[in-house]
């Protein structure tokens, strides 16, 4: 295995407000917006009439894991 750094990553994050984010990935030509839903809206006590309910950074993560 080489030390040699073969990837960099480069994601940008900007807050919009509350827990809506929008994201810029690399290969993806617009950006992904993350925020909260259900029991984690609940849990965070988010309004879902004020914040428009979208996925997770975690439900993004699951998914990159089972992929």
């Amino acid at each position: 295995m080489s030390d040699e750094v073969i990837y960099t990553s480069k994601v940008r994050v900007e807050k919009i407000r509350g827990p809506l984010r929008r994201t810029y990935l690399p290969a993806e030509e617009q950006p992904i917006y993350f925020s909260t839903h259900s029991e984690v809206a609940a849990y965070y006590k988010h309004d879902p009439s004020v914040i428009e309910e979208r996925a997770t950074t975690l439900d993004y993560v699951v998914a990159a894991t089972a992929g």
